[in-house]
């Protein structure tokens, strides 16, 4: 069984709810209700969210909607690795690892960090009922990578493993989760735990790693892994967090002059074929054989509608061939022409 086989009957457009938990900004309560509700409305069955998303408050705010629905009607992945407890810190605070500030607006409670055994099945507890829901359909372990712990990280990475990873692999067994994986920035960690023959993980959700404008390490080295362990990848971030969408950001900081240099060059080509950006963007990620869904955040309802246009945009094969021809994609990746 697949992460396709796990998702809802024609669901490869998913919601990512990280801007929910008020990522870089405080989005009114009223704002966040119609943007889960445009989701809901315009066909989207597959939620991610995350204790780490504003402590909690993403999962929050989709458990106002979610509980309304059949819930054989939508899948749900959420992460393990953080708990959220009821003491209470300054936001600002923490330690965000490489994007400091993300979830400063977020709700104040104390994040802790805990890939143990125990803290997997106390974080997956404390997602349903943030929730509202009996179960959790994906898990994965959140951030156990070089951008949240540095040099750490690969004692971090320990921990999931005699932690974290077994008591995933045993309430996937039992038939409590559908499946996991690892939820991560970077791919050297899903390298490693592919490499683990004790470990079979069903796929992972990278960010950001796999896109438009950035896809080369990951199409070079964990994608080929991925199809030949059977793991699938699903896609987050596929706006490179922002400005494949409009926007100013890179990697969750403003973009430098290289990254805005090629977004150019990928924009006047766009103009030139009738295209959207954010449907190239979108469809790049699809079109590898290995990815089985894509799951671009929002906070506005009007960006789910324009995501939804979005996928199902026709886009000319000319327009592919002279990203090709521009050197614009790496030789190697699969497009939706081919």
């Amino acid at each position: 069984m697949s992460i396709r086989d796990k998702l809802p009957a024609g669901s490869p457009l998913g919601f990512g709810t990280a801007p929910l938990g008020n990522m870089f900004r405080a989005i009114p309560d009223a704002e966040a209700a119609a943007t889960v509700r445009a989701a809901w409305e315009h066909g989207t069955r597959f939620f991610d969210t995350a204790p780490f998303y504003g402590a909690g408050l993403a999962e929050l705010r989709l458990g106002e909607w979610l509980p309304k629905q059949p819930r054989d009607s939508y899948a749900i992945s959420t992460k393990v690795g953080r708990l959220v407890l009821d003491e209470i810190e300054d936001p600002a605070a923490r330690n965000q690892g490489e994007k400091p500030g993300v979830f400063a607006a977020g709700r104040p409670n104390k994040i802790q960090l805990d890939y143990s055994a125990e803290g997997t099945e106390r974080s997956i507890d404390g997602s349903m009922k943030r929730l509202g829901v009996d179960r959790i359909d994906l898990v994965f372990v959140h951030d156990v990578a070089q951008d949240f712990h540095g040099d750490e990280w690969l004692a971090r990475f320990e921990e999931a493993r005699r932690g974290a990873f077994r008591a995933l692999t045993r309430l996937r067994d039992q038939g409590v989760i559908k499946a996991w994986g690892l939820g991560v920035n970077k791919t050297e960690p899903c390298e490693l735990l592919l490499g683990l023959k004790e470990f079979k993980p069903d796929g992972f959700l990278l960010a950001g790693r796999y896109t438009l404008l950035d896809h080369s390490h990951a199409l070079q080295r964990l994608m080929p892994l991925a199809l030949k362990r059977g793991a699938e990848i699903i896609v987050g971030g596929p706006y490179s967090s922002g400005i494949l969408a409009g926007g100013a950001t890179f990697e969750y900081q403003k973009a430098p002059p290289e990254i805005i240099a090629k977004v150019d060059r990928l924009r006047e080509i766009a103009v030139r074929h009738h295209v959207s950006l954010k449907a190239a963007a979108l469809q790049f990620c699809m079109a590898h054989p290995a990815v089985a869904a894509v799951i671009p955040g929002a906070s506005k309802p009007d960006r789910i509608a324009e995501d939804h246009a979005a996928l199902s945009e026709s886009i000319p094969p000319d327009f592919w061939r002279e990203l090709r021809e521009q050197n614009l994609v790496d030789p190697a990746a699969p497009l939706p022409a081919n």
